[in-house]
């Protein structure tokens, strides 16, 4: 697959932040993916828009093994980039960033995130992405659906 990046562009594995890590997210981080998005089911449906059913209350270990190893190989293709939130001493798995090209042509990439039920975490993760995303990533628009834009905005555009 062709990249959306400039084959020079170093992609960062990880971001380090005050009070967590975000780092390439790998199929070795099933355990405690599939706890934070289980304990938090609810919460994250709709995080990749209005119609999505992700996560299902039904989903399986294994079915979540498949999603992990899907952004691990796409990550290693460059052709999208999900990151485990982490705390500092890898216990839990705090949340997600997702990073996603766009067929919209005045947009360089779409973001998506979420934390874990219960966290307090949420405001700081999306102002941290977004200063890392401004001064290490090579992006010179960046939407954010659901926070920077609406849902009915981003599905109608173009």
């Amino acid at each position: 697959m062709v990249s959306w990046l400039d084959k020079d562009f170093d992609i960062p594995l990880q971001m380090q932040a005050a009070d967590y890590r975000l780092r390439m997210l790998t199929v070795n981080d099933l355990v405690k993916d599939y706890d934070a998005v289980m304990s938090s089911q609810l919460e994250l449906q709709g995080v990749f828009g209005p119609q999505s059913q992700w996560p299902i209350a039904d989903m399986t270990m294994e079915q979540d093994l498949i999603d992990l190893g899907w952004h691990q190989k796409e990550f290693q293709n460059r052709s999208s980039f999900a990151y485990t939130m982490m705390s500092l001493d890898e216990v839990t798995c705090l949340g997600c960033v997702y990073i996603y090209p766009t067929y919209k042509a005045d947009v360089d990439a779409q973001v998506f995130m979420w934390v874990r039920s219960g966290s307090e975490l949420d405001q700081q993760l999306y102002a941290d992405v977004q200063q890392w995303l401004t001064n290490t990533w090579p992006f010179h628009s960046v939407v954010y659906p659901g926070r920077n834009v609406t849902w009915p905005d981003w599905l109608d555009q173009d």
